[in-house]
């Protein structure tokens, strides 16, 4: 059963799921208009995944993500302005105008990556999560009475494929690392079903290999999303180690800007898309009569102009400059 929430936090929630549908949308345009290069990976149907996790998380928490990462990167703070100059590539993009769309990274929030390898984000936050456990916190990480930090990474079912997963897992788990592994699953990795690659298509079950913890949540529920984060982070937070989570969700876009997207019918996507994370919880709101017209208008009209400045900033930005081309790839030798 969904419970209610309260007014305050309904509303932020739908702000923020609508703060993400508008940045990718816009996204998708200028990547047309030939202002965006190079690859584009768009979060639109899975918005209610990474604004319900993050609810669930400390700014001393550690974040990190898969190359569909603009969802997470905005849910977890980082202002739209250098995320748009990210994907510009100019110098005053988050990373520099040198990761582009799919190595978003902001260390003063602590989200490390936008990581491009399939499951190459799962053995860093095992390492990050091993740091948290081995090192006493220094400022300005602090652990509050609440608790111990948690690592929190974002993966697709793609990467359920790799080594790396099953190491990741398996080190976690032995180690009682503090890490809550989080599986965006929806259904396709790349291009490629589900059923096509993995013998046992139950992602949460394979948890049970290495001892952890696992359920699988609505991922197109924001709410359910945000309940059952909250759950696993706080076990891991108490000490009873890793927890994975699978989130059942579903991308509307094609892979990416290039995909011909030949592995599914327009009918599925038409069908997923009655379960659309923003208008059904819209439609809560308004049942639950936490949602009025003119909230929806500020809101949208906030974003509206919170995505023109975002534009603005990334068209205003320099590029880095051609004799800054081997700055940070070399160590001076002293």
């Amino acid at each position: 059963m969904t419970l209610e929430p309260d007014r305050e936090h309904a509303l932020l929630l739908l702000h923020q799921m609508l703060r993400i549908r508008r940045f990718e949308e816009k996204a998708a345009e200028l990547y047309s208009l030939g202002k965006i290069r190079g690859f584009l990976h768009l979060y639109i149907g899975e918005e209610a995944v990474a604004v319900g996790a993050m609810q669930a998380f400390t700014p001393d928490d550690a974040i990190v993500a898969t190359y569909r990462e603009h969802g997470h990167s905005l849910a977890r703070g980082t202002p739209a302005g250098p995320l748009m100059a990210e994907l510009y590539g100019k110098a005053n993009g988050c990373a520099r105008g040198r990761g582009g769309s799919m190595h978003f990274f902001d260390a003063s929030r602590r989200f490390y990556g936008g990581l491009a390898i399939v499951g190459g984000g799962l053995p860093v936050a095992v390492g990050l999560a091993l740091a948290d456990k081995l090192t006493p916190p220094s400022p300005p990480y602090q652990v509050g009475a609440k608790g111990g930090r948690v690592t929190a990474c974002f993966f697709g079912d793609g990467a359920v494929a790799e080594g790396e997963f099953h190491e990741s897992l398996n080190l976690a788990a032995l180690w009682k690392l503090p890490v809550l592994f989080l599986c965006e699953n929806n259904l396709y990795a790349m291009g490629t079903a589900l059923a096509r690659h993995q013998s046992q298509t139950d992602i949460a079950l394979k948890a049970n290999a290495y001892a952890l913890p696992a359920e699988a949540v609505d991922g197109m529920d924001v709410l359910a999303v945000e309940a059952a984060t909250q759950r696993a982070a706080e076990s891991v937070r108490q000490g009873a180690g890793p927890y994975l989570l699978e989130f059942r969700t579903y991308r509307f876009r094609a892979h990416s800007m290039y995909d011909a997207e030949l592995y599914r019918t327009k009918q599925e996507v038409e069908q997923w898309k009655e379960r659309e994370p923003i208008s059904t919880f819209e439609g809560l709101l308004r049942e639950w009569k936490c949602l009025t017209s003119e909230d929806l208008a500020k809101i949208e009209a906030a974003i509206d102009a919170e995505i023109d400045e975002a534009v603005a900033f990334a068209e205003a930005g320099p590029w880095e400059p051609v004799e800054d081309l081997t700055k940070d790839v070399y160590t001076e030798r002293t």
